[in-house]
């Protein structure tokens, strides 16, 4: 039988054309393996149909915005993808300012539409290993309600994680979408899985963005994540966004709207722990 580390050297050798001089492959996490000539790169597998396309798509959508550096794709096929890998460093308040000026210039950088993949990734996505749909609209309210919110609503109380009691009020904040949306605005670039993990602190000081699930939204979403499990020098992050592209007023009070999805993503992985948090998010969205 192969084991993982052969499996991770296998794939980094023939995606990239070049030999293998050792792999480091941690259980839980991508492989890091070191090529000929001693360049480290890190390699990816995901069994899921279609993850490993979307993932380097938006890898790629995002990195052609020229706004906030991510990690060059080097090679993938339908299981396994190859990354450069990125020296990491501590947080610091100048770095966080200027990802936060580059987050803005990422969001500007647009997209077709609301829920418009990256340039040849699959409608069928994923976000972390929950499957999501992209499918393309004007509308970012009803788009959100029945491509966001909706399928894991339905999810959780079909798998008796959340109560129909408790997905009424969900429902509630879905209906009144249109009202509790703010302003309008065009499609922006998101990351879509903004979560502090997929932050990544580089040793130069900038900010390196890995693991997407890109796609045309609201900037407000993006945002919202990055504060729901904590984003280190946030405030100072989402000053430098503000310097570059204040969000519209009363932002701060829709971030539950926007958190309403990650937390219902999370309901459905991993069950009724998130529940609370996302039942807290629906009351804090319909109190504006």
């Amino acid at each position: 039988m192969v084991n993982r580390d052969e499996e991770a050297g296998r794939a980094a050798a023939r995606l990239t054309g070049r030999r293998v001089a050792a792999v480091r492959a941690p259980s839980a996490s991508p492989a890091e393996v070191t090529l000929e000539g001693g360049e480290v790169v890190m390699v990816k597998r995901a069994d899921a149909p279609g993850a490993v396309r979307a993932e380097a798509a938006g890898l790629r959508w995002l990195r052609e915005a020229d706004a906030v550096p991510v990690p060059a794709v080097l090679g993938h096929d339908e299981r396994w993808l190859v990354t450069e890998r990125v020296p990491t460093g501590q947080p610091d308040g100048t770095g966080a300012v200027r990802f936060g000026r580059a987050l803005a210039a990422l969001h500007a950088a647009g997209a077709p539409a609301f829920g418009a993949p990256p340039p040849g990734g699959p409608a069928q996505a994923y976000i972390g290993a929950a499957p999501m749909r992209n499918t393309p609209a004007a509308d970012w309210p009803a788009w959100y309600a029945e491509h966001r919110v909706l399928p894991y609503l339905r999810a959780a109380v079909d798998a008796g994680t959340l109560r129909h009691e408790e997905g009424a009020l969900i429902e509630q904040v879905c209906a009144r979408l249109p009202d509790l949306a703010g302003p309008a605005e065009p499609p922006a670039r998101l990351h879509g899985d903004l979560w502090n993990g997929n932050v990544l602190w580089g040793a130069d000081g900038d900010v390196r963005l890995i693991d997407p699930a890109a796609h045309g939204g609201h900037r407000e979403t993006d945002l919202a994540m990055l504060r729901l499990f904590g984003c280190p020098r946030l405030e100072r992050v989402l000053a430098g966004y503000a310097e570059a592209a204040p969000p519209a007023d009363g932002w701060r009070g829709r971030i539950g709207l926007h958190q309403l999805f990650p937390l219902l993503v999370h309901v459905v992985l991993f069950g009724r722990g998130y529940a609370d948090q996302a039942l807290a998010a629906a009351r804090a969205a319909l109190a504006g």
